[in-house]
């Protein structure tokens, strides 16, 4: 069922489910770092209204990291096209350029606030899955980020073609992690850094299979710049929690 990527128009100006679902997102992540930040308060000192700042400041360095990744990458249409470079209404915000511009904003601003950086990463991983399982059912609006052509029960139609709804296939992904870690591993945590190098093994995994299976990546040269990226975050959130298990035997 094809749905109309315009969910309403006010004034004039046409409000798109993509960037609706996106805010939703955002919000749910918020929300979701500010209880994890709770549960943390008393074992670790970190205190809710750090996190709602460093919330908000993370996903506005996110965006804007999201849209200049996809930019980078896109510059050859770009670059013929400047007035469309914050159009960001119309889609173009590549996850890993939010992840990795949103992860350097919590450091910068951990340093700053003098509070522990793994800390307050692990409060953020659970949002950040469930805010990227909700935001990729846009691309679904949109009609982007899906797979090559295939007769799989669950295939969806898109310009007259059944494809893989990899979209989809990433939503359940992430929505898994965030159940996961959420409701199961921040209850047994056993060392600071156990969530978000959770997060960053488990979808980087994820999404350098699902990444192979779409039509619509990002190159260099020949390779995916996202498979690429993704062994990247795999090797980071190993050598994050085999440093962070070392650091917590040394304090033990």
């Amino acid at each position: 069922m094809k749905i109309n990527p315009v969910a309403f128009t006010i004034f004039g100006l046409e409000v798109k489910w993509y960037g609706i679902l996106i805010a939703i997102g955002v919000f749910l992540a918020i929300f979701i770092t500010e209880k994890m930040a709770e549960k943390k308060d008393y074992k670790f000192g970190l205190y809710k209204d750090i996190s709602t700042d460093v919330s908000i400041f993370a996903v506005l360095i996110g965006v804007l990291g999201a849209r200049l990744y996809y930019v980078i990458f896109e510059w050859e249409y770009y670059s013929k096209h400047l007035d469309e470079i914050f159009a960001i209404r119309n889609g173009g915000l590549a996850i890993y350029g939010g992840i990795i511009a949103g992860g350097l904003a919590i450091y910068f601003f951990c340093k700053h606030k003098k509070v522990k950086t793994l800390t307050l990463l692990d409060c953020v991983a659970p949002g950040l899955a469930l805010a990227q399982s909700i935001g990729r059912w846009g691309n679904y609006i949109n009609g982007e980020a899906h797979g090559g052509v295939t007769d799989v029960p669950w295939a969806i139609l898109v310009d007259g073609q059944w494809v893989h709804p990899t979209f989809f296939y990433e939503s359940i992904v992430n929505f898994s992690i965030f159940l996961f870690l959420y409701f199961y591993l921040s209850k047994r945590q056993k060392f600071e850094g156990e969530l978000i190098s959770f997060y960053m093994i488990v979808y980087g995994i994820a999404r350098f299979f699902i990444e192979g299976m779409r039509t619509d990546s990002l190159y260099i040269g020949i390779f995916r710049v996202s498979q690429l990226v993704s062994i990247a975050i795999i090797i980071f959130g190993i050598s994050i929690r085999i440093i962070a298990k070392s650091r917590q035997k040394n304090v033990n």
